[in-house]
């Protein structure tokens, strides 16, 4: 799990970077860190039940307000609008979903941490 917990803590630190880019930099460079803070913390065996909890209760609350936005994308004609860096600015439902899917990856993770850590 060690092993686990360093990849996931290092891509969430690369998604952070990337985002710096993006139309709310801020808010995704501190979702993706809380993540890889927490799968840091997870390496080493320590996990706090109340702030994951709460991180993925926020989470889910932001995935709902971003679930429309996706559900338009899957009833699209071309979902490989998903990929075109200039699609987000002709559908705003791309960008939507982006975000949407981001934090459903968010959410499993937190889900690992939180049944890894109730064992």
């Amino acid at each position: 799990m060690k092993i686990l917990n360093f990849i996931l803590a290092f891509l969430f630190l690369v998604f952070a970077f990337v985002q710096v880019d993006d139309p709310d930099p801020l808010l995704w460079i501190l979702i993706y860190g809380n993540m890889a803070v927490l799968s840091v913390l997870a390496m080493f065996n320590i996990h706090f039940h109340k702030w994951i909890v709460g991180t993925g209760v926020v989470y889910l609350i932001y995935a709902a307000f971003l679930f429309p936005g996706a559900w338009e994308w899957l009833q699209s004609p071309d979902r490989s609008l998903l990929f075109d860096d200039l699609a987000k600015m002709q559908y705003p439902y791309i960008e939507e979903t982006r975000e949407f899917l981001g934090l459903v990856i968010c959410i499993a993770v937190l889900v690992l941490h939180f049944v890894r850590a109730k064992r």
